[in-house]
């Protein structure tokens, strides 16, 4: 299935400092600074050889963390020395710096930096807590993207996106699997994005919860059965989609050849369930992720019942 695939070129530090600030415990040092500054590449870099004067393959695109040996030396550094070293990384247009383990650092650092209109941040993390951390929120950030219609749902901890035509209840299917301690992650519009080859499953925080049952309504499924049962993201497992009874034919009834669907270049196994009245479809979609688990545990119960049959076949042949 195609797909409209998205991956953002650059974010600005202002978007890092709102939807990471927190996570990344960051605090502004000083506000009167250019927050529009363009942060291109999803990594961090230590300026240790950069402050030292060596400026040769300076990663100047990147988040600059300054740790505990940067700020050691830079209090080596007399007034003029660290102004002209700073001023030579600030012309280099660096997006900002982060000062790490809650560390202070000499005014004339903010006063260089401040002149050039970059941001500093501090956090309290220690040194590899924070390149770490910013690394992993900006992959989120520069990951390729798509969305998908259906309803994703974490069961057992396996991710399984339901999807089907309209009216095929894919709805009351997910609220079946909520109801037998699985956790809605979204209904309807299912974002997902490709971090180093792991697809996760989620959604708009405005829309973070609810799901529409035909006939019922918009219903808050944490009003309804408790927080446990939201969650605001999971990795992609499996995909299960349900077909009308009338395309049973075309299912695979013994379960040996198996699908795939292609999501941003990840092969994600691919379930075809038939729906009908009276079929409990939670139950055949829960049944579909156990048997998952079973088999990634190394045990396939088609092989093994190919692999039986095949051995009473030759056994027949073998008899006079």
């Amino acid at each position: 299935m195609k797909r409209k695939i998205s991956r953002i070129s650059h974010i600005s530090v202002g978007d890092l400092y709102t939807n990471h600030g927190e996570t990344l415990n960051l605090t502004l040092m000083r506000e009167d600074v250019d927050m529009n500054r363009e942060i291109t590449q999803p990594t961090t870099n230590r300026p240790g050889l950069a402050l030292s004067g060596f400026l040769l393959e300076f990663a100047r695109e990147r988040v600059q963390i300054i740790g505990n040996a940067e700020i050691a030396y830079i209090r080596t550094l007399d007034h003029e020395t660290l102004e002209k070293r700073l001023k030579n990384i600030c012309e280099l247009n660096v997006p900002c710096f982060i000062i790490s383990r809650g560390a202070d650092v000499p005014k004339s650092f903010l006063d260089t930096t401040s002149s050039f209109n970059i941001p500093v941040f501090r956090s309290d993390f220690n040194t590899i807590t924070v390149a770490n951390s910013t690394a992993l929120q900006l992959e989120k950030e520069f990951s390729q993207t798509t969305t998908a219609h259906g309803c994703m749902i974490n069961f057992r901890g396996i991710g399984v996106l339901i999807k089907g035509k309209s009216g095929s209840g894919k709805s009351e299917t997910a609220i079946g699997l909520v109801e037998r301690g699985g956790a809605l992650v979204a209904d309807d519009h299912v974002k997902i994005r490709n971090t180093n080859g792991e697809l996760t499953a989620y959604t708009e925080d405005f829309c973070r919860g609810f799901i529409e049952m035909r006939g019922i309504g918009i219903i808050n499924v944490a009003n309804i059965y408790g927080l446990g049962t939201i969650q605001p993201d999971s990795k992609l497992d499996i995909i299960i989609n349900l077909k009308p009874y009338s395309d049973l034919n075309e299912v695979d009834r013994v379960g040996i050849n198996r699908k795939t669907e292609n999501v941003l270049g990840v092969e994600v196994p691919y379930v075809d369930i038939p729906v009908a009245p009276g079929r409990d479809t939670a139950r055949l979609v829960a049944v579909t992720i156990l048997e998952l688990q079973l088999r990634r545990l190394g045990y396939d119960m088609a092989s093994e019942f190919n692999s039986r049959l095949n051995e009473k076949i030759a056994g027949n042949q073998q008899q006079p």
